[in-house]
């Protein structure tokens, strides 16, 4: 038989235990998380902060490129068919793949993307070869490779999207961190002078939450540069979109030449609010010859416009206005825009190369703070 002690059990006492759990619980997450975002981010974090620093150069790669090489600067823009015509003649043999055609906004010469990776920058006006670059002997090319796959490749690339990834996965931690209660949201953002262990730790907290939301912008559309088939496909089956349409089959005649002048010709009127940016000359035994273009209110440099025309100038085969593509689809073609500071003007652009410069601050000022702290106990 039970005793009264035993009998009735205390409420009061038997909540405790359950309530000190509930509290321990979330001190026990904020420990790991805390953990997990200090040498995560030493490790992770540091190959982060090198893509920022060399993301923040390239995005003013056209800039710096005229500055470099002046004879690429002050040509008259024009794209003459006859002389498109004589690039692709004698450069194709030799490796070259795509052209494309001189921009107002951008360098005024023809550039010509060859398989092996090396560019070419030709006199509008002659065709004449002002510049040849590669990986090897261009210190802006050498910093492209490695910003978009570490200079590895495919290999390098897919270790680059798992680094975006934690990347994504430190910027949220370091939110939840950070997250004040009500009423201290002001005291939270500001940036002490001192002591170093505080001053280190609001000076990394602060500048991560304030620029977070540009921070977070660029790694999550370098991330969908990556992994663009998933991004694209989660987007245009969320907010609607198809495939861009394929290039129409079409056999040429034997021996029929491709007539660039008249091709050109027509196909600058095939989309009349467009600007042709990119071409190349049509595989072997195709009367089909290909243009990218960029339609008016479209983001991306390049344009995602399509335009194609028959060898002999005389007829648009088809043509693909890209801003009459639902939302999904144009959502996937803001990814590369974005993310290298092409929209928005000279604004945008600066806060591109300011979100870059964010990880190697970040990656500082966290080590600092773990020095600091550590060198007190």
């Amino acid at each position: 038989m039970d005793t009264p002690a035993t009998a009735t059990a205390n409420p009061v006492a038997t909540a405790r235990p359950a309530m000190a759990r509930t509290r321990a619980w979330p001190r026990g997450l904020r420990a790991t998380l805390s953990w997990l975002h200090l040498w995560v981010g030493l490790v992770a974090g540091t190959v982060f902060a090198l893509i920022g620093l060399s993301g923040s150069v390239l995005v003013f790669h056209d800039d710096l490129l005229q500055w470099q090489h002046p004879e690429l600067t002050g040509h008259e823009l024009r794209a003459d068919g006859d002389v498109l015509a004589r690039i692709l003649r004698e450069w194709e043999p030799r490796g070259l793949g795509s052209v494309h055609l001189p921009e107002p906004d951008g360098v005024p010469t023809w550039q010509g993307y060859f398989g092996d990776g090396r560019r070419g920058y030709f006199d509008p006006a002659t065709g004449e070869l002002l510049l040849m670059r590669s990986a090897d002997d261009d210190w802006l090319m050498w910093l492209h490779d490695f910003h978009i796959e570490l200079l590895g490749g495919d290999a390098g690339k897919q270790v680059l999207g798992v680094v975006g990834w934690i990347a994504v996965g430190l910027l949220l931690t370091g939110l939840y961190l950070w997250w004040p209660k009500a009423g201290r949201w002001l005291a939270q953002l500001k940036m002490h002078r001192g002591p170093p262990v505080r001053r280190w730790l609001s000076w990394h907290r602060s500048s991560g939450v304030l620029l977070l939301p540009l921070l977070l912008l660029a790694t999550l559309t370098g991330v969908g540069m990556i992994y663009h088939a998933g991004f694209r496909a989660v987007l245009t089956g969320t907010f609607g979109g198809d495939a861009p349409p394929a290039a129409p089959q079409r056999a040429a005649p034997e021996a029929r030449a491709t007539d660039w002048p008249r091709v050109l010709a027509l196909a600058t009127t095939a989309l009349p609010d467009a600007r042709l940016t990119r071409t190349g000359a049509p595989d072997p035994g195709s009367d089909v010859i290909a243009f990218r273009a960029r339609s008016h209110g479209e983001w991306h440099p390049n344009g995602r416009s399509l335009v194609y025309i028959d060898r002999a100038g005389t007829r648009v085969l088809a043509a693909h206005d890209a801003t009459g593509q639902r939302l999904g689809a144009r959502m996937t073609e803001a990814i590369y825009p974005l993310h290298i500071g092409s929209v928005g003007g000279a604004v945008y652009k600066w806060a591109t190369a300011l979100a870059g410069l964010l990880p190697a601050f970040l990656l500082v000022t966290g080590f600092l703070f773990w020095r600091r702290r550590r060198g007190k106990r």
